[in-house]
């Protein structure tokens, strides 16, 4: 798709930044080592082309090659080419990435030995936690990160990537999880989780392969308190024994249950299925290809997820990374991601490079109140996964 982007006054300029002590080479420091100088500042005078940016900005930020390779584990999408190859051009880097299929993939190859040989990894709220907690994780040097200021400040606030004063993670995007349904067939629209018991929808439906989906199915039984959102993370043996029976009845109008955005939007877009939910890159992939998606918040809320960069405790290039890391904080590369995914970006400022319509999706985490319950690592996980995987194989 093409968007129409809005141009920008030459006169304002973005404060943007060089990383000190990048050569040739590229091993730089261990993660963990004595810290490195903090970051001077430059500027460049935007254009209000996104890619024209972009590589004005590299060219500052790498005038030497930094050279080395980066490792990554992320969800798809997040090191498209669109804002990669770029960067691997200007700084010399090679970026590896592992797509993960859940935050579970994502922790249990960190503790089997991943935070060792990976630099980078997107984890989502609940992972982040987790993996901070499992001392998995490198604390950041955001000196070395100037643009960490201009990310948005609700997002800045999550806990989910702080311990104590320390901070582990950089905003990179969040999203709800979306009631996505073919505009043609599903009339009229849906407002509410509940629509996917309707008979009509027998054998129409894709629901994630997740844990998650157990969330949305308590959501709709008013197990969810706005006033505590870890209840729904931390649910009784009875609740779970409800969202259970009720799950089981949602099952006959499963038609598949989804891993990655690929699997949902071919499900749709062969007429196997006609509503499910998914995440904005879904309906955004649809609607690319032309197809008729809608989305909504249904009316009992919905979870969602908070994306940050973290750095493992074994990450090696740090020039590289902490590279990485603060060319992806700037609003032209956050509006690249937006193309690719749209997502809801962390730098606000990422909307004076959007159309009118890109720019409306954005919001604030804290525009949403109380509709939103970011995902949290819960102690009781297991017996949720134990639940999950009890619903698959009933018959």
């Amino acid at each position: 798709m093409t968007w129409r982007r809005s141009r920008l006054p030459g006169s304002i300029a973005f404060a943007l930044t060089v990383l000190a002590g990048f050569g040739c080479g590229g091993g730089g420091d261990r993660a963990g080592a004595a810290p490195a100088a903090a970051a001077t500042k430059i500027t460049i005078t935007p254009t209000g082309d996104a890619r024209a940016d972009a590589k004005t900005y590299l060219a500052k930020l790498c005038p030497k090659p930094i050279g080395g390779e980066l490792n990554f584990m992320v969800w798809k999408g997040y090191t498209d080419t669109l804002f990669t190859r770029p960067f691997e051009e200007a700084c010399g880097v090679k970026v590896n990435a592992t797509y993960m299929e859940s935050s579970d993939d994502l922790v249990a190859k960190l503790r089997a030995g991943g935070a060792e040989t990976i630099d980078l990894i997107s984890p989502s709220s609940d992972a982040a936690t987790a993996i901070v907690d499992a001392g998995l994780a490198a604390p950041l040097n955001l000196a070395r990160v100037p643009s960490y200021e201009d990310l948005s400040e609700g997002f800045r606030k999550l806990k989910v990537v702080r311990k104590d004063s320390i901070v582990y993670g950089v905003p990179w995007a969040f999203g709800p999880n979306l009631l996505i349904y073919d505009t043609t067939k599903v009339k009229p629209a849906p407002d509410s989780w509940g629509a996917f018991w309707d008979r009509k929808f027998r054998g129409k439906l894709s629901l994630q392969d997740d844990i998650a989906t157990l969330y949305m199915v308590a959501q709709y039984l008013g197990l969810d308190d706005p006033n505590d959102p870890s209840k729904l993370y931390n649910l009784s043996d009875e609740d779970l024994v409800k969202v259970k029976a009720k799950m089981l009845e949602l099952r006959r109008n499963v038609r598949k249950y989804w891993v990655t955005a690929g699997d949902m939007t071919q499900l749709f877009q062969s007429g196997e299925v006609v509503a499910g939910e998914g995440w904005p890159l879904m309906t955004n992939q649809l609607r690319q290809a032309k197809f008729p998606a809608g989305e909504t918040i249904p009316k009992e809320g919905t979870t969602a997820w908070a994306d940050h960069w973290v750095l493992t405790k074994g990450a090696k290039n740090l020039d590289a990374a902490y590279a990485w890391l603060e060319y992806t904080a700037q609003p032209f590369t956050q509006k690249l991601l937006c193309d690719v995914t749209a997502y809801i970006v962390a730098n606000p400022r990422a909307k004076s490079y959007m159309s009118p319509a890109q720019a409306a999706s954005q919001r604030d985490i804290s525009d949403y109140g109380t509709k939103l319950n970011f995902w949290q690592w819960s102690p009781r996980r297991e017996k949720y996964q134990e639940i999950w995987n009890e619903v698959k194989a009933a018959k």
